[in-house]
């Protein structure tokens, strides 16, 4: 087994001074490290039924389509504004300081299907939030969430108090 956050590199002041960034590029770049991953969500749902994988652009993107595969279902992505060419539903949330929206496919998700959520990094939970409730919204079953990093110390999990989480690296 491959300690995971040896793969991850660490960035001070990016994209500000005083923040730490954790680059996910040096993981990714490491196949080994990528196959853990994505071997370790397929096997957190090994008991459970999923119909499609819904990865949060950008990051999740390189994580959910794998996962997908691995598990032998689909990956639908959720987008940021104006990038999806068919009709959309949308969901609106609050950031820090204003507000942001996320849109995915009206036809995305069909009613009763389980859906597992996946992105690079857990912070506030504000996004991740705000995907379950689109999925919800389309009438999908959040069944659980996957982010290769957590960052603990921001509490997002109490964001998402009614959801299974399933983080490989914790800071």
């Amino acid at each position: 087994m491959i300690e995971l956050k040896t793969l991850i590199r660490e960035v001070p002041d990016f994209p500000k001074p005083g923040i730490l960034f954790y680059d996910i590029t040096t993981l990714l770049k490491n196949g080994p490290g990528l196959k853990q991953v994505i071997d370790t969500f397929a096997a957190s749902l090994k008991d459970k039924k999923i119909d499609v994988v819904v990865g949060i652009e950008a990051r999740g993107y390189f994580f959910a389509p794998a996962l997908a595969v691995a598990i032998g279902t689909g990956f639908v992505p959720v987008r940021k504004p104006k990038k999806l060419p068919c009709e959309v539903e949308f969901w609106e949330y609050e950031l820090e300081y204003g507000t942001d929206r996320l849109e995915i496919h009206r036809d995305a998700i069909t009613p009763g299907q389980n859906v597992f959520i996946v992105d690079d990094v857990l912070a506030t939970g504000g996004t991740a939030g705000a995907v379950a409730r689109l999925v919800e919204k389309l009438g999908g079953h959040i069944a659980g969430y996957g982010f290769v990093i957590e960052l603990d110390f921001l509490e997002g999990r109490k964001r998402l108090p009614n959801y299974e989480i399933t983080s490989l690296i914790h800071y």
